[in-house]
């Protein structure tokens, strides 16, 4: 089997529409991600907003940490679907390659 030229690959259109669309995926994810985790200690630390009762004798800032670890979760989920995807369409390009249609 021959040695793949990943130089050659990176170089080609096809390659760097994935990485686009990966690019395109994983920003807004990550945005969202550090600024509702980052929203969680400011709001704690410097408002009084989440130390209201939401119910019983639990506070919004327990229902914001618990939605953090649903949020974690959900995002992770949805990243390795998404990246299971990427890596179909990242064999795809390397299997072209070793047909030498690239």
């Amino acid at each position: 089997m021959k040695e793949i030229d990943y130089e050659k690959i990176a170089h080609q259109q096809e390659f760097r529409e994935l990485l686009s669309k990966r690019n395109k995926f994983i920003l807004p994810i990550s945005v969202f991600f550090i600024i509702a985790t980052l929203l969680f200690p400011v709001l704690t630390g410097y408002t009084t907003i989440l130390n209201n009762e939401a119910f019983g004798n639990i506070s919004w800032a327990w229902i914001y940490a618990l939605l953090l670890f649903i949020m974690v979760w959900t995002l992770v989920t949805i990243y390795m679907r998404r990246a299971k995807a990427f890596d179909r369409e990242a064999d795809k390009i390397i299997r072209k390659y070793q047909e030498g249609e690239l």
